[in-house]
């Protein structure tokens, strides 16, 4: 049976998404909510580089929500407007539509998050008889269904380590790396994501969802942050990075089991690769492309660390033409696509990996013509 499917915010992870959606066999696209007046009007093919399929871009919600759509995938950026985005998401799942989403982070674990963000999603999704799933790579994938596979190997299980180490001179969202983040500002400028308490916000969840995946529960959480400035300016393929500017963040939070530590999420940022050596470094087997900015290479991976018998260390590298951000993003998008099946036949309520049966690219066994979707294609943002 075939799926009718919405996009609402083809953009960064949004575009992919619309093109994951066009291609998937089980799946039909029938309409598209987009933002800024040049997308608006625009066929879906188009915006994300094939052919039309007849499907124009509205910057009206209204024929989303009472159409025919079964599922929303709902990719509008989120980060900086967490309210207007979960009133979004209200009001589709109240109409009766499932919806997968990468916009709201935390929401990967819905039952560790304050229940004034996830009661407004639980009433409005039950009233509705619908769904609701938030995933991606990181959050997502790389730290939640990862570690969790890889524990059901294991004799027994000491800690878990996540980390996730990239370089983000790449990274096509200006206003996360250089105002969220805070790269190429001065020390003293209050970036959000080194603000205290934002990564237990963002990122706690992710902890007590690998806890409970094991059947335990986290007593407390305790994070750290660390940012280094650069001695030298350098230019990246985003932006300029001024000497003295902060280059490289590292965000760590750990859980606590029985006052020990157990579980650990570790986020290793840098925009040049020679920046905070001691920091973890990625083993990279698909070089990146040479863009000619040096060591503002976007290079990235995802590291497992499992202590225990056996103890187990697992590197996940992705690459779309030889671009390490574009491959994150692509396996992130595509992981929203591919779980609408499963959310489409679950029942109604917030859900986590925990509650979904193991996603597979079944019926993507296949050539897709075309190039591959990317946010930063001239006429797509």
């Amino acid at each position: 049976m075939t799926i009718k499917v919405a996009v609402w915010g083809p953009g960064s992870m949004g575009v992919i998404a619309l093109r994951a959606v066009i291609d998937h066999p089980e799946l039909e696209l029938v309409d598209l909510v987009v933002h800024s007046d040049t997308k608006a009007g625009r066929d879906a093919g188009e915006l994300c580089g094939i052919d039309p399929v007849g499907v124009l871009a509205s910057q009206d919600p209204d024929d989303l929500l009472t159409g025919d759509a079964d599922v929303v995938v709902y990719a509008a950026a989120g980060n900086l407007r967490v309210l207007e985005a979960l009133g979004d998401m209200v009001r589709i799942l109240r109409a009766g539509k499932n919806v997968v989403s990468c916009s709201v982070v935390p929401l990967v674990y819905p039952d560790a998050v304050d229940a004034a963000f996830t009661d407004p999603l639980r009433d409005a999704a039950l009233a509705g008889g619908s769904s609701f799933f938030t995933t991606g790579i990181d959050t997502g994938f790389a730290n939640d269904v990862l570690p969790l596979a890889l524990s059901g190997i294991s004799r027994n299980i000491d800690t878990i380590r996540v980390t996730e180490m990239f370089n983000y001179a790449t990274y096509p969202d200006h206003d996360a790396v250089y105002e969220i983040l805070g790269f190429g500002k001065p020390p003293e400028f209050a970036a959000i994501a080194a603000m205290p308490g934002v990564f237990t916000y963002g990122w706690g969840p992710v902890l007590h969802q690998l806890a409970a995946g094991l059947g335990v529960q986290i007593d407390n959480l305790a994070e750290d942050n660390a940012r280094i400035p650069t001695d030298e300016a350098f230019d990246t393929p985003t932006g300029h990075i001024p000497a003295g500017t902060i280059a490289a963040m590292r965000s760590t939070l750990t859980g606590y089991v029985d006052g020990e530590p157990k579980f650990v999420v570790d986020h290793v940022t840098r925009m040049r690769d020679d920046i905070a050596p001691e920091w973890p470094q990625p083993s990279i087997a698909i070089a990146p492309l040479d863009l000619g900015y040096g060591g503002a290479s976007g290079r990235g991976a995802y590291r497992v660390e499992i202590e225990g018998s056996p103890s187990i260390r697992c590197e996940l590298e992705l690459a779309e033409n030889h671009d390490h951000d574009l491959g994150a993003r692509m396996a992130g998008a595509s992981r929203m696509v591919n779980a609408i099946p499963a959310v489409a036949a679950a029942a109604p309520g917030l859900l986590s990996a925990l509650d979904l049966p193991l996603i597979t690219g079944k019926g993507l066994l296949k050539p897709v013509p075309g190039p591959s979707p990317d946010s930063r294609v001239v006429g797509i943002r």
